[in-house]
């Protein structure tokens, strides 16, 4: 009969029972002195003896509590025939006086793992000289609290934004002063054009007989009127075709202009391009005359222009509406144009310096890396006591066992988060009860073949494939010593038939008759998921089983 889902859970718990093993080989361990002052640094040497060819992983860290580490040297290096002597040495010190026991440290040379002894070391006070002085101890000060300085980066934001705003104001929004050139461009083309002869007036070119750009100007001003109001090629067009042109719309009722008027304009349009390619030089009184029979022009082009018509004004509303629409829509490009600029070199600046998948992970968000920058809880969990520091509190989970499993064991179990969710953390403690065996029998031993088989078993009902798996021993910072099981497996995708890389590490202590077992499992090639691994592992500490 298949067992169902919560039986599996309890098997897996239940039957994750490890034992501990060391290894012998030329590793060697020693302190420069056994008995120190507070402060005061002691030498503590590992020495290695392998063949070239092995890769050798000294202890990084601090894995030498109770005594605090605060220097790793290089190693040292010694050739000895075809044999290497490595030697790896750290500055190691305690400020509370008393006797220590350096613990023993891990060593992996190829594929295997070897241990230091432990070694006991004393750390004395410092004698007082009671002939000389003694000040007080100086009062405690108060220090506050130092909080999170995420106001600090929001003020700064809002610094930020508050200047890029402003500028963005003052250079593309504000509401700037007309020119005296863009003043004039706002005129109807009457009123610009007597403003333009005015200007001629104000002139020198008479006063120093500049002649040709006198006629050019004066030129410009009727042909530019005539542009505007009658004709739109009157700037390019030859003087000739210009006439011509003025001549048609009379015929054609169009412009109301008489036979006298087309004359005078043509008499000066042809005695400025005189002046203007064939150097002639008309009387200066004559030049004022033209500018007087301009102005008079002007006033006869524009009495006999006809009267702009209901649907020619709308025509003129609605092209003055679509200016002031494209000017505004200019600026509002602008406006998005710097602030993609400005955005987007921040992210270059920060991902230059934090890397990109932080600065994506940080602006999108991303579940893992919200636990590890989160608060962090050291806790105490099972009887005897796992004590471990996880990211968040861990909830009682324990099932319900059946009767018959229930008088043979006591199961407490606490976890976070889910396999779903992609991660997952379980801290369980089994303690066999005594009297499910008959007196004088003693509890069979686990065959650990058996034990990892009915874990990768679970691991399949859950619907996992090609799991791998490695182990090793594992050494908690106060001694404890057990077996890490850790590996990769592939997981299913709730809803979908697809699967995802996932990773796993299972830790297994044994004391007398209570297995202890921890279990943390996320997606592979999360950064911050195994961030996380690393330092739970190196929080865990356990405490004897009281006999």
């Amino acid at each position: 009969m298949p067992q169902t889902p919560r039986k599996q859970t309890v098997f897996l718990l239940g039957a994750f029972l490890f034992f501990a093993f060391s290894l012998h080989a030329q590793v060697k361990s020693a302190v420069d002195s056994t008995s120190v002052k507070i402060g005061a640094q002691i030498t503590y040497h590992i020495q290695v003896e392998t063949d070239s060819t092995n890769l050798v992983v000294f202890p990084e860290g601090q894995t030498f509590s109770p005594l605090e580490m605060i220097e790793s040297y290089d190693v040292d290096t010694l050739k000895n025939k075809d044999k290497f002597n490595l030697i790896k040495t750290y500055g190691l010190t305690q400020f509370d006086s008393g006797k220590y026991t350096i613990p023993r440290q891990k060593i992996v040379i190829g594929d295997k793992t070897f241990l230091t002894d432990s070694l006991q070391v004393e750390i004395r006070n410092v004698v007082v000289d009671s002939t000389k002085k003694i000040y007080d101890i100086k009062p405690m000060i108060a220090v506050k609290k130092s909080s999170s300085n995420w106001w600090q980066y929001l003020l700064i934001t809002l610094v930020v934004l508050a200047v890029v705003a402003f500028l963005l104001y003052w250079f593309i929004w504000r509401p700037k002063p007309l020119s005296e050139d863009e003043k004039i461009a706002l005129l109807p083309p009457y009123d610009r054009a007597k403003l333009a002869l005015k200007t001629l007036d104000e002139s020198h070119y008479l006063e120093h007989q500049n002649l040709k750009d006198y006629y050019s100007d004066l030129t410009f001003i009727i042909r530019k009127y005539l542009d505007e109001k009658v004709y739109d090629r009157a700037l390019e067009s030859t003087t000739d075709e210009l006439i011509s042109h003025l001549k048609l719309l009379k015929d054609g009722h169009q412009v109301d202009l008489s036979q006298d008027d087309i004359k005078k304009l043509e008499s000066i349009l042809k005695r400025a391009d005189l002046v203007k390619f064939a150097k002639s030089a008309p009387d200066i009184e004559l030049a004022k005359l033209d500018r007087k029979t301009i102005d008079l022009e002007i006033d006869h082009v524009k009495e006999a222009l006809p009267e702009p018509s209901e649907e020619e004004k709308l025509l003129d509303e609605k092209y003055r509406e679509e200016q002031a629409r494209k000017k505004k829509r200019k600026k509002v490009w602008i406006t998005v144009g710097v602030s993609v600029f400005l955005l987007l070199a921040t992210l270059t600046g920060f991902s230059l310096k934090y890397g990109f998948a932080y600065v994506k992970d940080t602006i999108i968000g991303h579940s893992s890396k919200e636990l590890l920058e989160g608060e962090w809880v050291t806790s105490q969990y099972g009887i005897p006591p796992v004590t471990i520091t996880t990211p968040k509190v861990l909830k009682r989970t324990t099932p319900e066992l059946p009767e018959e499993m229930a008088q043979k064991m006591q199961l407490t179990q606490f976890s976070y988060g889910s396999l779903i969710d992609g991660f997952q953390l379980v801290v369980a403690t089994t303690k066999l009860n005594n009297q499910s065996q008959g007196q004088g029998q003693q509890q069979p031993e686990i065959d650990l073949q058996q034990v990892l088989d009915a874990c990768l078993k679970m691991f399949e009902a859950a619907g996992a494939q090609n799991i791998i798996t490695k182990n090793e021993t594992f050494v908690t910072p106060n001694g404890a010593e057990g077996i890490k099981v850790f590996g990769s497996m592939d997981m299913p995708i709730k809803g979908t038939e697809n699967f995802e890389k996932g990773a796993y590490v299972m830790l297994g202590f044994t004391s007398q008759s209570v297995v202890q077992q921890i279990m943390i499992f996320h997606k592979e090639h999360d950064v911050y998921a195994e961030q996380m691994v690393t330092r739970i592992l190196n929080s865990v500490e356990l405490k004897e089983a009281e006999k």
